[in-house]
């Protein structure tokens, strides 16, 4: 009888997919392990690249911290695809790891941050002036990630540069309008958890602007940020629903979501990301947030016992 069988008989075991760099996990992550062992849920951490790694062996995977994949995204999808029960699953990660998403959400009538592309091989004239992002479309943490004042002839060499850099890599680089309204207001990030009729809005956080200037490199594994709690508004909510609503394949099957929003030029909420694949859930910062996804997770297992 296979380990598999056998954890599904006796104490369910959980699989926290994690990177090298993130042994124990993220602080975060954490905090989930006791309100499982409560639950009777075994969990632990571990290396996607792992080639020892035993995933039948797990009743299921939650992605949590695999923030190393950026770089070698084939690899990973391709390992997701391989993994028997995978949260979020393999088909979503596949969709979601690529930020062309957005376009699709945008042309799914998602109001998103205006994004345009720039592939290996092809030139790129930046606009004359304005305040503007470049950042490669697979990323995770923002790493390679740079904002540049266009008016500004040294900001533009950089911009150019940044671009090119990402190309000779072979990477698709992403050009965004930086929004102002974010010094203020922050980023938004609104957090759904798996409820009996889909994902539930659980919490909401603050995040402090994080992009003062070109691309200098990041230290680690993702650029530090400043988080406070964060009440979110009947605009925030709707547009999150709306994104949500146009996942491919339907929201049902999430386990999680994290929906990033800035204001827009006329303070209306903006998508600027839609996190599936392995977002910080920031868990330590809403009362119960950690039970209500072991709940969730515990759900899981029950539907697949």
């Amino acid at each position: 009888m296979t380990d598999h069988h056998q954890s599904t008989r006796g104490k369910p075991r959980v699989a926290f997919v994690t990177c090298a760099e993130l042994p124990d996990l993220d602080p975060d992550d954490r905090l989930l392990l006791d309100p499982l062992a409560r639950r009777g849920v075994s969990a632990e951490a571990l290396d996607w690249a792992d080639p020892t790694a035993d995933w039948p062996a797990y009743d299921l995977a939650v992605l949590r911290s695999p923030w190393d994949y950026a770089l070698r995204r084939d690899e990973f999808v391709a390992w997701a695809s391989r993994v028997p029960a995978l949260a979020n699953p393999a088909d979503v990660v596949r969709w979601n790891t690529d930020k062309r998403y957005l376009a699709e959400l945008s042309a799914a009538g998602v109001p998103t941050v205006p994004t345009s592309w720039v592939a290996p091989g092809e030139g790129w004239r930046p606009p004359a002036r304005g305040e503007y992002v470049v950042k490669p479309a697979v990323s995770a943490g923002s790493r390679d990630t740079g904002r540049y004042d266009l008016a500004d002839p040294r900001h533009r060499e950089l911009a150019v540069a940044h671009v090119r850099r990402l190309a000779d890599a072979g990477r698709l680089a992403m050009v965004q309008p930086y929004l102002d309204a974010v010094d203020a207001a922050g980023e938004t990030a609104l957090l759904f958890l798996a409820g009996p009729d889909g994902p539930t809005f659980s919490h909401a956080i603050r995040k402090g602007p994080m992009l003062t200037g070109p691309d200098v490199g990041v230290d680690g594994l993702y650029r530090p940020e400043e988080i406070t709690t964060r009440t979110a508004t009947p605009e925030q909510l709707a547009v999150a629903e709306r994104a949500l609503a146009a996942v491919p394949g339907g929201p049902g099957r999430l386990l999680y979501a994290r929906v990033d929003l800035i204001p827009g030029p006329d303070g209306a909420p903006l998508l600027v990301e839609l996190e599936l694949t392995e977002p910080s859930l920031f868990l330590a910062h809403a009362d119960g947030a950690a039970d209500r996804l072991a709940d969730a997770i515990l759900a899981r297992l029950d539907a697949r016992r």
